[in-house]
């Protein structure tokens, strides 16, 4: 259990601590357009103080909580952002745009793009999969002379649910580290619930997204390369090794997972699927995994080979330090006793806590534009409402968060921006079709969420 420092504040001034330290945040990330690390970290000072706690306590409960997120989910990011880049560079996700692609007709190309982009979603971050995937998109939609929308909103339906809700994301990871969920419940639940969202957001709803934004492809990558490739490599491996690469790491933890509900303690079958499942273990051994194979499959040297793990990683220095600060404001909210008095607070209510935890991600949300920082700053509030939760309850308590991140990409979101541009359409064409899509995708989450809550 957390120790709660003493404090001379009362329940009025904690409260007070906690709403003046989310307006000074999202004021500092909207309105002043500061970068969310800096923007966490002075909030974490601000709610501190407000709450009575002295600089050195404010600057000790930061950095623990800094420390243990980072050493919780920062090794698990930095190897799944080494596996999506030697995944791209070896041109291992080509292989495997363009043979599910190659397999679909006309009627099932948006079923195809849905899975494509989950796939390609499942080890890369949402950014560098959708820089990924534009050329992809705009060349299917070309040859397919389908309607631009019938084949974008699928593939981005598939890369933003596995964002949200699918480990080894940031987002999910940080979520389960800092509610104390387990993964391998999470995943599970999350691939199931990721199914039918998918459809929904993609497939299904790219029918109204085509009517409503009746455009075009754009003349972008028009001269380049057909495929659209961004790779390094010479060759390409075979479609089968790229795809078992992908999905090992999934393999590994949902093993993990069924031998804890099938396998009794202290077995050999347990011991071992519990080892490969351990979600440092599953990420290291396939990101040495796919260093061999796609290298060796696609004819990258060593030098290239080592250029490309090195250079995955300084684009993600933002991203981890953005959850670091989370991971530290939250345990500010936990040491001064704001995040029990939410928890319990929201325990007390009639709403169900589940809905509750999409409801608080999708304030912050809409509010900062990030998803990632609503993620982390939502299951900082819902910590303690986690610990009170069977581990099957918290494992959908994340799930929930992630619903609630994505909910209606607008104007604060980078995402908006990448999409109205790569696409050539206007502001308001973008909200009938990406910020609509991440809507549903969100609705539909949280709705499944809810549905599995009362079954389980």
């Amino acid at each position: 259990m957390p120790v709660i420092l003493e404090t001379a504040a009362s329940t009025g001034q904690l409260i007070m601590a906690t709403l003046i330290g989310f307006a000074t945040i999202v004021a500092l990330i909207t309105k002043f357009k500061l970068h969310p690390f800096l923007s966490l970290t002075i909030g974490s000072l601000v709610v501190g103080a407000i709450a009575k706690l002295s600089l050195s306590e404010i600057l000790a409960s930061y950095s623990k909580g800094v420390g243990s997120t980072v050493a919780s989910v920062g090794v698990l990011i930095a190897l799944g952002a080494i596996i999506g880049k030697l995944l791209a560079d070896s041109g291992g996700a080509d292989e495997i745009v363009d043979t599910l692609v190659s397999q679909a007709s006309p009627a099932t190309l948006p079923w195809a793009m849905a899975l494509i982009g989950a796939v390609i979603g499942l080890p890369m971050f949402f950014e560098i999969g959708l820089v990924l995937l534009v050329p992809v998109i705009l060349l299917v939609t070309r040859r397919s002379k389908l309607p631009l929308m019938r084949v974008a909103i699928p593939a981005l339906a598939g890369l933003s649910t596995m964002h949200a809700l699918v480990p080894p994301h940031p987002g999910p990871l940080a979520a389960i580290g800092l509610l104390k969920a387990d993964l391998g419940i999470t995943l599970g639940f999350g691939v199931l619930i990721a199914i039918p969202t998918v459809v929904a957001a993609g497939p299904l709803f790219s029918r109204l997204a085509a009517r409503w934004v009746p455009v075009d492809e754009p003349d972008l990558f028009l001269n380049s390369d057909e495929n659209g490739r961004c790779g390094i490599a010479p060759g390409r491996p075979r479609f089968s090794v790229p795809l078992m690469t992908v999905l090992l790491p999934v393999v590994l933890m949902m093993g993990k997972a069924l031998a804890d509900i099938f396998a009794l303690k202290g077995t050999a079958v347990r011991s071992i699927l519990d080892f490969l499942g351990e979600p440092m273990f599953a990420l290291l051994l396939t990101t040495l995994l796919a260093i061999f194979t796609l290298g060796k499959a696609s004819g990258i040297n060593r030098d290239a080979m080592n250029n490309s793990v090195g250079a995955a990683l300084p684009p993600i220095a933002g991203i981890l330090l953005i959850v670091a600060a989370g991971g530290g404001f939250k345990q500010i909210l936990v040491d001064t006793g704001i995040a029990k008095l939410l928890g319990n607070g929201i325990t007390q209510s009639s709403i169900s806590p589940l809905l509750m935890a999409w409801l608080v991600a999708v304030v912050i949300r809409l509010a900062t534009g990030s998803a990632t920082v609503a993620t982390v700053t939502a299951a900082g509030i819902l910590e303690p409402v986690a610990a009170s939760l069977p581990p099957a309850h918290a494992a959908l308590l994340v799930l929930a968060i992630g619903c609630g991140s994505v909910f209606f990409s607008h104007v604060n979101d980078a995402g908006f921006w990448l999409i109205k541009e790569y696409f050539g359409i206007s502001v308001g064409q973008t909200i009938k079709s990406w910020s609509l899509m991440e809507t549903a995708l969100s609705v539909c989450g949280v709705l499944l969420v809810l549905l599995v809550s009362v079954i389980v």
